[in-house]
């Protein structure tokens, strides 16, 4: 008989950073599109840094994202029930 499995995607720690880096790369690149001064821009040698920086960690959290959808964890429901009724046992 094959065990199914549970995924556990919400605290799955791939997607905590998907989401950090995704909150940070959005913020920063509102910032490059919208804040970023071209004085700040010439400061940084001509380069829009808020709006590259913004992109690549959105890039870096698509990758997290999709390497939890590719690669999902799974835990057996016979572990799962075994994990159960240990915690039960301590109480």
């Amino acid at each position: 008989m094959a065990t199914r499995t549970s995924r556990f995607t919400a605290f799955d720690i791939r997607m905590i950073i998907a989401l950090l880096v995704g909150v940070y790369g959005l913020v920063l690149t509102v910032m490059g599109l919208w804040v970023t001064s071209d004085e700040e821009i010439e400061k940084s040698a001509g380069v829009n840094i808020n709006l590259w920086a913004g992109l690549g960690m959105l890039v870096v959290a698509a990758a997290f994202t999709g390497w939890v959808v590719i690669r999902p964890l799974g835990v057996s429901e016979e572990e799962q029930r075994e994990a159960v009724e240990a915690a039960d046992r301590e109480d």
